[in-house]
């Protein structure tokens, strides 16, 4: 998968691909190998995932086949990720349901991301999100998760306190996430391990 790279204030790497399951893999493969060349403080799993979302956005929304392009730009304190594509129309959040996947993948980067958004191009749009690269990172764990806790119970109606009513969200937002994993050909069980390493290193060094 041929791109390039800009040096300078800013790092910058351009990777055209081509909207279609196995290139989502390649991409990805490519992306973490970028990320892993600069040093990039910030999680491969975090930053894996919000790739294929992006990615596989394209495949579901402009078609399999369409070319489109990730870049990745390190600036300051933030990594930014963007796909731009030639079909005009935004991806909007819509309300989770078991039973419809889509706006799935837009309720992830919420949680995942610091922020995203879509801006039109002169050829289409792109879709771009941001992760904190800064030493603060358990505290903007912390605030993500709070923010996307408040933003699925907008989904749900829980009886009772507020509190208890996110600690509900909490629990189906999990399940959720790990319908997710087993729907995509993993194992759930590994990335609660996963996730659970994650937790106790960042625990540890805090």
């Amino acid at each position: 998968m041929p791109g390039y790279e800009v040096s300078g204030p800013r790092l910058r790497c351009v990777l055209p691909f081509e909207a279609a399951p196995a290139e989502v893999r390649l991409l990805r493969r490519a992306a973490v190998k970028q990320l892993s060349r600069w040093g990039t403080p910030v999680s491969v799993d975090e930053a894996e995932l919000l790739v294929t979302e992006l990615a596989t956005n394209v495949v579901k929304h402009v078609g399999e086949g369409a070319s489109a392009t990730l870049i990745l730009e390190w600036r300051g304190e933030r990594l930014r990720l963007e796909v731009h594509d030639q079909s005009p129309v935004s991806p909007s959040v819509r309300t989770v349901d078991c039973d419809q996947e889509c706006g799935r993948g837009l309720h992830l980067l919420t949680a995942l991301a610091v922020d995203w958004g879509t801006v039109l191009t002169a050829v289409g749009k792109a879709v771009w999100c941001e992760i904190a690269l800064s030493a603060q990172r358990g505290c903007r764990r912390i605030e993500r998760a709070a923010e996307a806790l408040e933003n699925y119970q907008g989904t749900r109606r829980w009886p009772g306190p507020r509190e208890a009513g996110l600690e509900e969200s909490a629990i189906e937002l999990i399940a959720d996430l790990l319908h997710w994993t087993a729907a995509r050909g993993h194992d759930p069980d590994d990335f609660l391990d996963r996730a659970q390493m994650h937790y106790e290193a960042e625990a540890d060094a805090a």
